[in-house]
């Protein structure tokens, strides 16, 4: 009977123990002197370490930067595609140009006498004053760029629109045939078209009209995308001019919907874009956003906001393996392989400011969106940690009293 009453005062003593364990842990942790034990479960680092991670890491060259509005600014800068009318031009258009491989057709009238082309047949709509013309068999431009006429020679034909091969041909036969006046078809095109493949109902090679074809119209005759439109770019080609942009900019924006030059390859890619959050939010998940980019409070939309028991706002980071040039840095770091440069992007949301900086700082392809857990969400965890075996003694306490 006396050992049982020993063991029940020992319990008591261990259950004040812990209980005073317990208040002076909550009081130095909350004081902030003190960090939790790494063993305590957790999504991930707390704010201290990862505002810490750069100078652990220095031969990662690591770099923490604090995100405001002029960084913000200068982000958003270095991510903005150039537009189809600042690279590509909006030209007006400029009419069907015959090329290598065209087929055309020449007809020459001369007015009576007919002096040249006397035997040539008489145009009967032209009544008793009847003209002569001459219709000409179809030729092919040659790839020296010229055609054949009688008794004009060769005429250059690329690069030329058929009004100015008409001009040309005219004024060889002036002092020749009796006034005489030419019309120059292109029977086949050959060589003014452009071409369009990639995520499209069908590729095609579409010719180019004198009316001046948009780059929609050329999507449109293809069939239009396969894919939801926010999810899609299209690539012009030009030359050595290569610009990418996203469909949903070019529909709102009419001046990019830009004039087809001969020879444009338009390619419809798919834009598989996304980021990943993890820590603190409604949801861990890696999600998917539009070609034309979201912006970090859109991203901490899709991610179901911050969760309130749980996330520290001031603590709000992005992880990213930003380009070089995107920033001034304070001294020059190390870069990676590709170029890139390791950058954490702290955001503090405790500040009212920093949600109008969220509405223009971007969410870049493969970044990740992390929220740390706040101390106290640290210390409810601790302590119900520590708690459970002191509420295990009362237990057996209470059984060996009753």
């Amino acid at each position: 009977m006396n050992l049982g009453k020993k063991a029940v005062l020992s319990c008591l003593g261990f259950r004040r123990l812990a209980a005073r364990m317990l208040c002076l842990c909550a009081a130095t942790m909350l004081s902030g002197c003190a960090t939790f034990p790494g063993w305590i479960p957790s999504s991930g680092p707390s704010r201290e370490q990862v505002v810490e991670a750069p100078d652990k890491s220095p031969e990662q060259s690591i770099q923490l930067v604090d995100v405001t509005n002029e960084v913000a600014r200068r982000i958003l800068a270095s991510q903005k595609r150039s537009l189809f009318s600042e690279t590509l031009g909006n030209k007006e258009p400029l009419g069907y140009i015959v090329g290598p491989g065209d087929v055309i057709e020449i007809s020459i009238w001369e007015s009576p006498p007919a002096v040249l082309f006397g035997s040539a047949a008489l145009d009967p709509r032209s009544g008793a004053a009847a003209t002569h013309v001459s219709a000409f068999p179809e030729q092919m431009v040659s790839t020296d760029g010229t055609i054949n006429v009688p008794f004009a020679g060769r005429i250059p034909a690329s690069g030329r629109s058929p009004q100015q091969i008409e001009a040309d041909i005219v004024n060889r036969l002036t002092g020749k045939a009796n006034q005489p006046q030419v019309l120059v078809r292109v029977i086949r095109n050959a060589t003014s078209n452009v071409t369009v493949v990639g995520e499209v109902a069908q590729s095609a090679r579409i010719p180019l009209t004198a009316r001046g074809e948009r780059l929609l119209d050329a999507l449109a005759a293809s069939g239009g995308v396969r894919q939801p439109v926010g999810k899609i770019s299209l690539q012009v080609t030009r030359g050595v001019q290569v610009q990418a942009l996203a469909l949903d900019t070019i529909i709102r924006d009419p001046k990019q919907n830009i004039v087809l030059q001969p020879g444009d390859v338009i390619t419809a890619l798919f834009q598989s874009s996304s980021f990943t959050v993890l820590g603190a939010t409604g949801k861990n998940e890696e999600i998917n956003f539009e070609a034309q980019g979201i912006t970090l409070a859109q991203a901490l939309g899709r991610a179901g906001g911050l969760q309130e028991t749980r996330a520290d706002a001031r603590a709000v980071f992005i992880f990213r393996y930003e380009d070089r040039k995107a920033l001034d840095w304070k001294t020059p770091p190390k870069t990676t392989p590709e170029g890139k440069v390791p950058v954490i992007y702290q955001v503090n949301l405790k500040d009212p400011a920093s949600f109008f900086i969220a509405q223009s700082f971007p969410v870049a392809d493969k970044d990740v969106l992390y929220v740390s857990t706040s101390p106290a969400a640290e210390l409810q965890k601790f302590l119900n940690i520590v708690a459970t075996p002191v509420y295990t003694v009362d237990r057996i306490i209470n059984i060996t009293n009753d």
